[in-house]
């Protein structure tokens, strides 16, 4: 089965600093899961940039469904990127929408009907606990409550990959675990799943994801199937 994404020697710099990512060759599989760890700064967040379209690589190939980004013209970005969800650190919600309308975005980008969008909106609710707040504002809710409406508005549209930033950092446990359901049956339906994370216990949560550490901006171990290749210190 074709790699939904494949990296080979990529590497990524801000400006005309050092590069932040060096030398990654990997690749993941459709529907598969895996957990991307590391410590703060070694680089989680600058590779799902890459995965989701937010920065083009110094240098390397990157291949999305198939397809080498460097080809992707301005007027074929919006569809690829309607095929990839993202959980973002900082939320991203928009400010002058309820919850509701924000969880519903994706659905109406895509064309949706409106009664298909609010019935699926209204079990995404449900499944975050947040119906009691469907009108509510971002603003109105805490960390926590923003961080689910984010990953609603993420995986509602059930995307071909989903990307999430330290989804369950501002969650307890006890919805940590349903988030991580959500996720999983989510995998189930065939989305390949990718998780940042500093967090060791969540990787027991599902026993067949597969496991990716990047340490400093290389990628230095993996399990499960995934390729990869460090390229350490050859020079």
């Amino acid at each position: 089965m074709a790699a939904i994404v494949q990296f080979e020697n990529v590497g990524l710099r801000y400006g005309h600093g050092e590069e932040v990512l060096r030398d990654l060759t990997f690749s993941l599989a459709p529907g598969g899961f895996y957990f991307l760890t590391g410590a703060s700064g070694a680089g989680k967040t600058s590779l799902l940039k890459l995965l989701y379209l937010a920065q083009r690589p110094a240098r390397g190939t990157i291949r999305l469904f198939g397809t080498d980004v460097a080809t992707l013209t301005r007027a074929r970005m919006p569809a690829f990127r309607r095929r990839i969800g993202v959980v973002y650190q900082d939320f991203r919600l928009i400010p002058h929408l309820s919850i509701t309308d924000n969880i519903a975005l994706p659905l109406r980008i895509g064309g949706v009907l409106e009664d298909e969008v609010r019935e699926a909106v209204g079990e995404m609710l449900a499944w975050v606990g947040l119906s009691h707040r469907a009108g509510a504002r971002p603003a109105t809710l805490s960390g926590g409550e923003q961080q689910r409406v984010a990953i609603a508005r993420a995986v509602i549209a059930r995307p071909d990959v989903l990307l999430a930033d330290e989804p369950t950092g501002n969650v307890d446990e006890a919805m940590a675990d349903r988030l991580m359901q959500l996720f999983v049956s989510l995998n189930g339906l065939g989305t390949t799943v990718v998780v940042a994370t500093h967090d060791a216990h969540l990787l027991g949560r599902v026993p067949r994801a597969h496991s990716m550490r990047i340490v400093e901006g290389r990628l230095i171990d993996a399990a499960g199937g995934l390729r990869f290749s460090s390229r350490r210190e050859r020079a």
